[in-house]
């Protein structure tokens, strides 16, 4: 099962400079980066991302969020790979950096737990976004691309040769 996912790199994994070292973790994964590109996104656009927090977490959460999504610019990958939707999420690690697992990406690299957040009225600061499933990322996809700058190549291990 070939899947793509939607990944965005959040302001924090910019200002932060762990573009790299998060990407890496995608490739050494195995996944492939099939588009790729740096966007300084405005509450219009987030709103249409993110259309359904208000109706699952409340126009308090959708609000915090977008002041968030919009303080820097944003990442967004396309990433390709065998289930990478399922794959993905879980290099991504949980939404609650506190209680993700070390090795994840929020595990690793970030603390900041729900609690604090709420308590500083600000959105939680997790580094990335990962689509949530396959329907999910086939809609984000497309919002986030244009076909034309989605790329098939062949890596190294597709054809192997090296």
């Amino acid at each position: 099962m070939i899947e793509r996912s939607l990944v965005l790199l959040k302001p924090d994994a910019v200002k932060r400079g762990l573009m790299g070292k998060i990407l890496t973790r995608f490739e050494d994964a195995g996944f492939k980066i099939v588009g790729a590109k740096m966007t300084w996104i405005d509450k219009d656009f987030g709103k249409r991302h993110y259309a359904d927090i208000a109706e699952r977490r409340g126009e308090k959460v959708l609000k915090v969020l977008l002041n968030f999504m919009t303080q820097g610019p944003v990442m967004a990958l396309c990433v390709e790979g065998i289930n990478a939707v399922e794959n993905i999420r879980k290099i991504v690690g949980g939404t609650e950096p506190k209680s993700a697992l070390p090795g994840t990406i929020r595990g690793d690299f970030a603390h900041i737990s729900f609690a604090y957040a709420d308590k500083e009225n600000k959105a939680i600061e997790n580094l990335i976004h990962a689509s949530g499933n396959v329907e999910e990322a086939k809609v984000e996809v497309a919002l986030w691309f244009k076909e034309s700058e989605l790329h098939s190549y062949k890596t190294a291990y597709e054809t192997h040769t090296f």
